[in-house]
Protein backbone atom coordinates (compact mmCIF):
# COMPACT_ATOMS: atom_id res chain seq x y z
CA UNK A 1 0.00 0.00 0.00
CA UNK A 2 2.76 2.60 0.53
CA UNK A 3 5.38 0.90 -1.76
CA UNK A 4 5.85 4.23 -3.03
CA UNK A 5 7.01 5.88 0.23
CA UNK A 6 10.73 6.44 0.66
CA UNK A 7 10.65 6.89 4.63
CA UNK A 8 14.53 7.50 4.57
CA UNK A 9 13.74 10.23 2.67
CA UNK A 10 10.06 11.69 2.90
CA UNK A 11 9.09 12.38 6.73
CA UNK A 12 4.82 12.59 6.37
CA UNK A 13 2.49 11.66 4.41
CA UNK A 14 -1.35 11.66 3.79
CA UNK A 15 -3.57 8.66 3.30
CA UNK A 16 -5.62 9.73 -0.05
CA UNK A 17 -8.70 7.65 -0.53
CA UNK A 18 -9.86 8.02 -3.89
CA UNK A 19 -6.25 7.06 -4.70
CA UNK A 20 -6.53 4.06 -1.93
CA UNK A 21 -2.81 5.25 -0.99
CA UNK A 22 -0.17 7.44 1.14
CA UNK A 23 0.54 10.59 -0.45
CA UNK A 24 4.25 11.27 0.29
CA UNK A 25 4.68 15.19 2.15
CA UNK A 26 8.30 15.72 1.40
CA UNK A 27 7.05 19.79 2.73
CA UNK A 28 5.58 19.47 6.22
CA UNK A 29 3.93 22.58 7.84
CA UNK A 30 7.32 24.24 9.63
CA UNK A 31 5.30 25.23 12.98
CA UNK A 32 7.86 25.02 15.81
CA UNK A 33 7.43 24.56 19.43
CA UNK A 34 8.43 27.43 20.31
CA UNK A 35 5.85 29.06 18.44
CA UNK A 36 3.03 27.88 20.53
CA UNK A 37 2.55 30.16 23.57
CA UNK A 38 0.63 29.44 26.46
CA UNK A 39 0.08 25.64 26.43
CA UNK A 40 3.12 25.09 28.20
CA UNK A 41 2.02 21.78 30.31
CA UNK A 42 0.53 20.35 27.18
CA UNK A 43 3.77 20.73 25.30
CA UNK A 44 6.26 19.31 28.19
CA UNK A 45 3.54 16.35 28.23
CA UNK A 46 3.99 15.55 24.53
CA UNK A 47 7.52 16.59 24.37
CA UNK A 48 7.89 13.94 26.86
CA UNK A 49 6.16 11.29 25.98
CA UNK A 50 7.59 11.48 21.69
CA UNK A 51 10.98 11.28 23.32
CA UNK A 52 10.32 8.31 25.18
CA UNK A 53 8.80 6.87 21.98
CA UNK A 54 11.48 7.57 19.66
CA UNK A 55 14.33 6.40 21.61
CA UNK A 56 12.52 2.38 22.15
CA UNK A 57 10.71 3.56 25.90
CA UNK A 58 7.07 2.96 26.78
CA UNK A 59 4.91 5.25 25.32
CA UNK A 60 1.13 6.24 25.08
CA UNK A 61 -1.22 7.05 22.79
CA UNK A 62 -2.33 10.20 23.25
CA UNK A 63 -5.69 12.14 22.73
CA UNK A 64 -5.43 16.15 22.56
CA UNK A 65 -9.03 17.29 23.49
CA UNK A 66 -10.54 20.83 24.35
CA UNK A 67 -12.03 24.01 22.70
CA UNK A 68 -11.71 24.56 19.24
CA UNK A 69 -8.46 26.85 18.35
CA UNK A 70 -6.39 25.82 20.85
CA UNK A 71 -3.58 24.58 19.38
CA UNK A 72 -4.04 21.20 19.71
CA UNK A 73 -3.09 20.28 16.32
CA UNK A 74 -0.22 22.74 15.64
CA UNK A 75 1.23 21.01 18.97
CA UNK A 76 1.33 16.92 16.91
CA UNK A 77 2.85 18.94 14.21
CA UNK A 78 5.47 20.76 16.31
CA UNK A 79 6.39 18.13 18.17
CA UNK A 80 6.75 15.63 14.84
CA UNK A 81 8.83 18.54 13.77
CA UNK A 82 11.15 18.43 16.91
CA UNK A 83 12.02 14.36 16.34
CA UNK A 84 11.87 14.48 12.64
CA UNK A 85 15.35 14.01 12.18
CA UNK A 86 15.50 11.11 14.67
CA UNK A 87 13.72 9.20 12.94
CA UNK A 88 9.98 10.29 13.65
CA UNK A 89 7.49 10.25 10.94
CA UNK A 90 3.54 11.30 10.60
CA UNK A 91 1.37 9.84 9.17
CA UNK A 92 -2.15 11.72 8.66
CA UNK A 93 -5.61 9.67 8.61
CA UNK A 94 -9.13 11.27 8.59
CA UNK A 95 -11.86 10.02 10.21
CA UNK A 96 -13.55 8.81 7.28
CA UNK A 97 -10.91 6.92 6.56
CA UNK A 98 -10.01 5.05 9.32
CA UNK A 99 -11.72 2.04 8.32
CA UNK A 100 -7.91 1.36 6.47
CA UNK A 101 -6.28 2.26 9.31
CA UNK A 102 -5.05 -1.38 10.12
CA UNK A 103 -4.23 -2.30 6.46
CA UNK A 104 -1.90 0.96 7.02
CA UNK A 105 -0.48 -0.06 9.97
CA UNK A 106 0.47 -3.69 8.52
CA UNK A 107 2.47 -1.84 5.71
CA UNK A 108 4.92 -0.06 8.44
CA UNK A 109 4.86 -1.92 11.20
CA UNK A 110 8.08 -3.67 10.02
CA UNK A 111 10.12 -0.67 9.29
CA UNK A 112 12.83 0.78 11.47
CA UNK A 113 11.40 4.60 11.62
CA UNK A 114 8.85 5.31 14.40
CA UNK A 115 5.22 6.57 13.19
CA UNK A 116 2.83 8.50 14.72
CA UNK A 117 -0.35 8.48 13.07
CA UNK A 118 -2.39 11.79 13.23
CA UNK A 119 -5.92 11.89 13.67
CA UNK A 120 -7.18 15.07 13.76
CA UNK A 121 -10.97 16.51 14.89
CA UNK A 122 -12.22 13.04 15.42
CA UNK A 123 -15.46 12.63 16.85
CA UNK A 124 -17.58 9.53 16.62
CA UNK A 125 -21.44 7.73 16.64
CA UNK A 126 -21.22 4.49 18.48
CA UNK A 127 -20.60 1.69 15.75
CA UNK A 128 -18.55 3.55 13.08
CA UNK A 129 -16.40 1.43 11.41
CA UNK A 130 -13.75 3.94 11.88
CA UNK A 131 -14.55 4.06 15.70
CA UNK A 132 -13.84 0.01 15.26
CA UNK A 133 -10.76 0.60 13.43
CA UNK A 134 -9.38 2.73 15.61
CA UNK A 135 -9.77 0.28 18.43
CA UNK A 136 -8.63 -2.02 17.08
CA UNK A 137 -5.28 -0.55 16.17
CA UNK A 138 -4.97 1.08 19.97
CA UNK A 139 -5.35 -2.68 21.93
CA UNK A 140 -8.39 -4.52 20.46
CA UNK A 141 -6.69 -7.16 18.62
CA UNK A 142 -5.10 -10.37 19.19
CA UNK A 143 -2.20 -9.47 17.34
CA UNK A 144 0.33 -7.53 19.37
CA UNK A 145 0.25 -3.17 18.77
CA UNK A 146 2.85 -2.38 16.55
CA UNK A 147 5.40 -1.59 18.70
CA UNK A 148 6.80 1.53 16.10
CA UNK A 149 3.26 2.92 15.80
CA UNK A 150 1.27 5.84 18.30
CA UNK A 151 -1.95 7.12 17.50
CA UNK A 152 -2.16 11.00 18.37
CA UNK A 153 -5.35 12.15 17.92
CA UNK A 154 -7.59 15.42 18.33
CA UNK A 155 -11.04 15.54 19.11
CA UNK A 156 -13.40 18.49 20.80
CA UNK A 157 -14.74 15.94 22.65
CA UNK A 158 -12.92 13.76 25.54
CA UNK A 159 -14.41 10.35 24.91
CA UNK A 160 -14.86 11.20 21.01
CA UNK A 161 -18.51 9.96 21.05
CA UNK A 162 -21.67 11.75 22.13
CA UNK A 163 -22.62 11.52 25.58
CA UNK A 164 -26.59 11.16 25.74
CA UNK A 165 -29.03 11.79 28.80
CA UNK A 166 -30.42 8.77 27.94
CA UNK A 167 -27.15 6.86 28.62
CA UNK A 168 -26.89 7.99 31.73
CA UNK A 169 -30.45 7.00 32.95
CA UNK A 170 -29.77 3.88 31.30
CA UNK A 171 -26.92 3.26 34.37
CA UNK A 172 -27.79 0.25 37.01
CA UNK A 173 -27.30 -0.37 40.61
CA UNK A 174 -25.99 -3.92 41.43
CA UNK A 175 -25.12 -4.95 45.04
CA UNK A 176 -24.80 -1.10 46.48
CA UNK A 177 -22.32 -0.01 43.17
CA UNK A 178 -23.38 1.90 40.52
CA UNK A 179 -22.83 0.54 37.03
CA UNK A 180 -22.48 2.71 33.98
CA UNK A 181 -24.67 1.87 31.10
CA UNK A 182 -23.47 -0.58 28.00
CA UNK A 183 -23.72 2.61 26.19
CA UNK A 184 -21.41 4.68 28.23
CA UNK A 185 -19.01 1.79 28.58
CA UNK A 186 -19.15 1.50 25.39
CA UNK A 187 -17.69 5.48 25.39
CA UNK A 188 -15.57 5.09 27.22
CA UNK A 189 -13.67 2.58 26.11
CA UNK A 190 -12.19 4.22 23.04
CA UNK A 191 -11.09 7.08 25.32
CA UNK A 192 -9.35 4.71 27.59
CA UNK A 193 -7.24 2.95 25.28
CA UNK A 194 -5.32 6.61 24.95
CA UNK A 195 -3.13 6.98 28.18
CA UNK A 196 -2.02 10.02 27.92
CA UNK A 197 -5.08 13.19 27.76
CA UNK A 198 -3.75 16.25 27.36
CA UNK A 199 -7.03 19.09 27.57
CA UNK A 200 -7.11 22.40 25.89
CA UNK A 201 -9.40 25.15 27.27
CA UNK A 202 -10.06 28.38 25.88
CA UNK A 203 -7.76 31.32 26.77
CA UNK A 204 -8.33 33.91 29.33
CA UNK A 205 -7.88 37.79 27.90
CA UNK A 206 -4.21 37.70 29.51
CA UNK A 207 -3.35 34.46 27.50
CA UNK A 208 -5.20 35.45 24.38
CA UNK A 209 -2.48 38.49 24.35
CA UNK A 210 0.34 36.78 25.62
CA UNK A 211 -0.24 34.73 21.87
CA UNK A 212 -0.17 38.30 20.07
CA UNK A 213 2.55 39.91 21.77
CA UNK A 214 4.40 36.75 20.70
CA UNK A 215 3.36 37.29 17.17
CA UNK A 216 4.17 40.79 16.91
CA UNK A 217 7.45 40.63 18.95
CA UNK A 218 10.44 42.72 17.28
CA UNK A 219 7.76 44.15 14.63
CA UNK A 220 7.53 47.73 16.15
CA UNK A 221 4.05 47.94 17.03
CA UNK A 222 2.21 49.87 19.14
CA UNK A 223 1.60 47.25 21.64
CA UNK A 224 -1.22 49.28 22.89
CA UNK A 225 -3.33 49.91 19.82
CA UNK A 226 -2.44 46.41 19.15
CA UNK A 227 -4.10 44.79 22.26
CA UNK A 228 -7.22 46.98 21.99
CA UNK A 229 -7.51 45.81 18.38
CA UNK A 230 -6.75 42.36 19.11
CA UNK A 231 -9.64 42.21 21.55
CA UNK A 232 -11.94 44.02 19.44
CA UNK A 233 -11.25 41.02 16.54
CA UNK A 234 -11.68 38.63 19.58
CA UNK A 235 -15.04 39.79 20.35
CA UNK A 236 -16.57 39.91 17.13
CA UNK A 237 -14.96 36.49 16.63
CA UNK A 238 -16.86 35.08 19.58
CA UNK A 239 -13.97 32.92 20.78
CA UNK A 240 -10.01 33.74 21.94
CA UNK A 241 -7.74 31.13 21.06
CA UNK A 242 -4.55 31.14 19.40
CA UNK A 243 -5.97 30.37 16.06
CA UNK A 244 -7.83 33.84 16.64
CA UNK A 245 -4.45 35.44 17.15
CA UNK A 246 -2.81 34.36 14.54
CA UNK A 247 -6.25 35.24 12.14
CA UNK A 248 -5.86 38.68 13.46
CA UNK A 249 -1.82 39.04 12.73
CA UNK A 250 -2.73 38.00 9.35
CA UNK A 251 -5.23 40.77 8.92
CA UNK A 252 -3.99 43.39 10.46
CA UNK A 253 -0.10 43.39 10.58
CA UNK A 254 1.87 45.69 7.79
CA UNK A 255 4.88 45.11 7.37
CA UNK A 256 7.45 48.12 6.65
CA UNK A 257 7.87 49.82 3.40
CA UNK A 258 10.74 48.70 1.33
CA UNK A 259 13.12 51.21 1.66
CA UNK A 260 12.45 52.41 4.79
CA UNK A 261 15.05 51.50 6.92
CA UNK A 262 12.76 49.14 9.38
Amino acid sequence: MDGTIDWTRIPAAIWRPHRGALHPVADPDPVALDDLVGIERQKAALVRNTERFVTGQPANNALLWGARGTGKSSLIKAVFNRFRADGLRLIQVDRDSLVRLPEIVDDIRHQPQRFVIYCDDLGFEPGEAGYRALKTVLEGSIERPADNVRVYATSNRRHLVPEYMADNLAARREEGELHPSDAVEETISLSDRFGLWLSFHPLSQDEYLAIVDHLFAGRGADREAVHAEALRYALARGVRSGRTARQFFNQFFDPPAAGTGN
